[in-house]
């Protein structure tokens, strides 16, 4: 977007850095492509874009934790930031600006109208934030943790923002906004399912049941001339072989050798992209012994072997992770030269072994032991269900086991898993951190001790416990900077801290699950041009079906 401050850091809501379709629920009866008798193409795309429980619930409410996953295809924010780059498209701000690091003024799109033909104004953003204000549990983004007050001015929405906050722009501009002359009329906004919603996007609500939803172009976008697709198609039920046998536009999920199912069930157009989407690590509870020693974390790291956890985890889709917190390669040109070998660790079962010495455990007869003979044993929680994961955790476990560690695999199901880490109920814990597009929101949320909460209180972030005063400087600096070279300067001393003190314990790149045909529609994202994530949630797709072509 326009502005007349410097490129600075990128801020985004957190996505979800691993995801599996589920397999459950009703077979619905798919008839997706409709030809074209002109041009005998088809004019749908049949995505596996959300799922049924096993049924769908008719919820477009785009605050709500439950929506169908399709709504944010139809309601837009102010700009979309692609999370691979940080990079934002202007949506329903032309741009923004920021005249000093405590304001933020964006300009607000002219000529676009509601899907009721009501215009749409500068006011219906106000109303929204102040619409979130007013009911906390619709902020989903934390957008009033950054603002002080707001106010329109002619065609622009002014934020004041309580600190000086240059990532706060970003966090703004992603808030999904609403109609006013909607959403005044409703009793409770929380609670409010919104059936049949008034939107700017692409696309309205076509037919609902419970077993499949369609939405439709919308007549009056604003971009309309952008839009292929003339209907989207979503079945209640998308498991790995419907997604393989019914001629899937769009999906996203992991499969095992993908080659030989998805690509194999049409080589000359079903195609993969799984870009890295945030880092796989293992959070140790820093509040109990021995996860709070460092040469104990030192050795917990150098007694495993990425690569191999990797490759066992995901198939050898994604790389080993590098232990800077950085997400690369898309972060590739932020690390700090002084970190060896760009931050990977090389594991070395005598240099682990060295550590665990100096964190008085020694190995005997195979085992590591304490001063008093007693072998070290903890649990390593895995959320049950998340097959990857668990994969993954299983490699960690056997690696842990031959340096004479007894680890038990604590494999809870996810909602359980979920609560445990954050009340901070685990020894050690597979987790997942970044991929927001923001450098500093990747780092903040990892390391910033306004998440350390005691044992029992739930946090959002910073599982592990982690914090120190100079850390939360640096974080607070890079906050308050807009200057390249300074963020540079703090983000060299951020990577330093994740990687010689061990807050979390870094493995692989977590995959984004993209997989695409270009039967019917051309211009999908990929290594080539990475203009927007593979997801089919998020606002990701805003990025996507406003970029495909019908497939000639």
């Amino acid at each position: 977007m326009t502005r007349t401050s410097p490129r600075r850091l990128r801020l985004s809501a957190a996505v979800g850095i691993t995801a599996l379709l589920a397999t459950a629920g009703c077979s619905a009866n798919v008839n997706a492509k409709q030809d074209d008798g002109a041009s005998g193409t088809a004019t749908s795309l049949l995505v596996g874009a959300d799922t049924g429980s096993p049924n769908l619930v008719r919820n477009f409410n785009p605050f709500s934790p439950n929506k169908r996953n399709l709504t944010t295809s139809m309601y837009e924010p102010l700009g979309v930031v692609n999370i691979l780059d940080g990079k934002d498209t202007p949506f329903l701000a032309t741009g923004y600006e920021q005249p000093n690091t405590k304001t933020v003024v964006f300009h607000i799109r002219q000529g676009v109208k509601w899907s009721d033909g009501t215009a749409f104004t500068p006011a219906d953003v106000a109303y929204t934030f102040n619409l979130m204000k007013s009911k906390p549990a619709l902020d989903t983004l934390g957008a009033w943790q950054h603002i002080a007050s707001l106010e329109v001015k002619g065609n622009d929405v002014v934020f004041h923002l309580k600190t000086q906050d240059v990532p706060a722009a970003q966090v703004l501009e992603q808030v999904l906004i609403v109609p006013q002359h909607i959403w005044k009329k409703v009793s409770d906004p929380v609670t409010f399912t919104n059936p049949n919603p008034v939107v700017t996007g692409p696309y309205t609500l076509g037919t609902f049941t419970p077993n499949q939803y369609t939405l439709k172009k919308n007549t009056r976008y604003w971009q309309a001339d952008k839009v292929a697709v003339q209907k989207i198609v979503n079945p209640a039920s998308n498991t790995s072989l419907d997604i393989v046998n019914k001629g899937y536009d769009w999906a996203y999920a992991f499969m095992s050798d993908v080659d030989k199912t998805w690509v194999k069930a049409d080589s000359q157009h079903n195609k993969y992209w799984f870009p890295p989407g945030g880092i796989i690590t293992l959070y140790p509870n820093l509040t109990k012994a021995p996860f709070n020693n460092l040469a104990f974390r030192q050795g917990l790291s150098l007694a495993l072997d990425r690569k191999k956890i990797a490759d066992k985890a995901e198939q050898g889709y994604v790389q080993p992770a590098a232990q800077t917190g950085l997400l690369l390669p898309n972060f590739s040109s932020w690390t700090n030269p002084d970190i060896p070998n760009q931050g990977n660790v090389t594991q070395s079962t005598e240099q682990a072994l060295a550590a665990f010495a100096k964190a008085g455990y020694t190995s005997k007869g195979g085992k590591l032991v304490n001063a008093q003979g007693k072998q070290l044993s903890f649990d390593l929680t895995v959320p049950n269900g998340w097959s990857d994961w668990q994969q993954g955790a299983q490699v960690v476990q056997q690696q842990l086991t031959a340096v004479g560690i007894d680890v038990k695999l604590n494999q809870p199901q996810a909602a359980a898993y979920q609560k445990d880490i954050q009340n901070g109920d685990f020894d050690l814990a597979m987790g997942g951190f970044g991929g927001t597009g923001s450098l500093y929101q990747d780092y903040n949320t990892l390391l910033n001790s306004d998440f350390k909460q005691p044992i029992g209180k739930t946090t959002a972030s910073n599982y592990e416990r982690y914090g120190t005063t100079a850390t939360d400087a640096l974080l607070a600096q890079l906050k308050a900077t807009g200057e390249p070279a300074e963020q540079k300067k703090i983000v060299n001393q951020l990577q330093t801290v994740v990687y010689e003190q061990l807050p979390s314990i870094a493995l692989f790149y977590g995959g984004l699950w993209g997989l695409t045909s270009d039967k019917h529609f051309t211009g999908w994202p990929s290594a080539k041009n990475p203009y927007a994530a593979p997801m089919t949630w998020g606002s990701s797709p805003l990025l996507v079906l406003t970029h495909l072509k019908a497939a000639k």
